[in-house]
C-alpha cells in the first residue's frame, strides 16, 4: 500500500450540480458513522480495555450487544472507540496537510520566482519518498505513539494540496479579471478572497476527503502490522489481527472492524467523487 492520492490538478471542470447523488450517499454514510463514532463512546458505558476472559468470544446478544472478543472486551465499545480514533486522527491529518498545502501553494504561484522553485523542489523531494517510508522512520524514534504516525502522515499528504493549490492560482493570476482587479486598486487580501479561493475551496474538499481516506487505510494497515498504534489500544486495524486466529469461532467479531473501515473509506470516496467528472 502506498500514500498516494490522485493529483486534480487539471481535471476536468466541476459538475453544474455540486450536490450529485453519489456525494449525497457519502455525506450520509460520513453522517451516520461520524455519530456512532462521537456519541458511540459516551452511550457504551462498557470500558473498551476491561477484560473478562469469561465472557471470551461472547456471542452476539445477552450482555454484549455486538458479543466479545477473546479476552471479554464488549466489541461494541472497542468499535466506537476505534471509530472515534480513526475519524479523529484522519481529520486531524487532513487539517494539518490542507493548511500548510493551501498556504504554500498560493505563495508559490504568487510570488514565483525563487520563492516557487525552493517550494516545488521541496515537494518534488517528499514525492520521491513513499509516504509509508517516511512514516515507516519517524515511528522508528517512537514505536506505537501517535505523533510520529500523524506527523509522518501530514508529511507525506501536504503535497497534493500544495500541487492544486499551486497549479490552481497560477491558471487564474492570469485571468482577465484579476488584472481589472489589480488595475481598479483591490488588494492581495480581496483577489484571494473572492477570486482564488471560491475557485480552490471545491478541489480541496474533494482532496481532503482523500486525504482522509489515505489516513484511515494508513493507520489500519500500519497497526495491523504492529508499527503503528499497538492494543489495547482499541484501533481498527489491530483489531482484525488481535481477533483472525479465532475466525472459525467468532467471524463476525473479525468481520466488524474490517466492514467499519471500508463504510468510513467508501463515505469519503464517494463524498470526494462526487465534486468531479470522470
Amino acid at each position: 500500500m502506498t500514500i498516494q492520492m490522485q493529483d486534480l490538478a487539471g481535471t476536468a471542470p466541476l459538475r453544474s450540480d455540486p450536490w450529485p447523488i453519489s456525494r449525497r450517499v457519502g455525506l450520509g454514510l460520513l453522517t451516520l458513522l461520524a455519530a456512532f463514532a462521537l456519541l458511540g463512546p459516551v452511550l457504551v458505558s462498557a470500558d473498551p480495555a476491561r477484560q473478562d476472559l469469561s465472557a471470551s468470544l461472547a456471542p452476539i446478544g445477552g450482555d454484549f450487544l455486538l458479543g466479545a472478543d477473546h479476552y471479554g472486551r464488549s466489541l461494541l465499545a472497542r468499535l466506537a472507540h476505534g471509530a472515534r480514533l480513526s475519524f479523529g486522527m484522519a481529520l486531524l491529518t487532513m487539517l494539518s496537510a490542507a493548511v500548510p498545502g493551501l498556504l504554500l501553494g498560493v505563495l508559490a504561484a504568487w510570488h514565483g520566482g525563487v520563492t516557487e522553485r525552493i517550494l516545488v523542489a521541496l515537494s518534488d523531494i517528499v514525492l520521491a519518498l513513499p509516504g509509508l517510508l517516511l512514516v515507516l522512520l519517524l515511528l522508528a524514534f517512537a514505536p506505537g505513539h501517535f505523533l510520529p504516525l500523524y506527523l509522518g502522515l501530514s508529511l507525506s499528504l501536504w503535497v497534493e494540496f500544495f500541487r492544486v493549490a499551486r497549479t490552481t492560482t497560477a491558471r487564474l493570476l492570469v485571468e482577465p479579471r484579476i488584472e481589472a482587479s489589480r488595475l481598479l486598486g483591490f488588494g492581495t487580501f480581496y483577489i484571494l478572497r473572492h477570486h482564488v479561493l471560491p475557485e480552490i475551496t471545491p478541489l480541496l474538499l474533494t482532496l481532503a476527503s482523500f486525504a482522509m481516506g489515505t489516513a484511515i487505510l494508513a493507520i489500519s494497515t500500519l497497526s495491523a502490522i504492529s508499527v503503528g498504534l499497538q492494543p489495547p489500544t482499541p484501533e481498527l486495524g489491530s483489531m482484525i489481527v488481535e481477533l483472525l486466529p479465532y475466525y472459525a469461532e467468532a467471524p463476525l467479531a473479525v468481520l466488524m472492524p474490517g466492514i467499519l473501515i471500508f463504510l468510513l473509506v467508501l463515505g469519503l470516496q464517494l463524498t470526494a467523487r462526487g465534486g468531479t467528472v470522470r
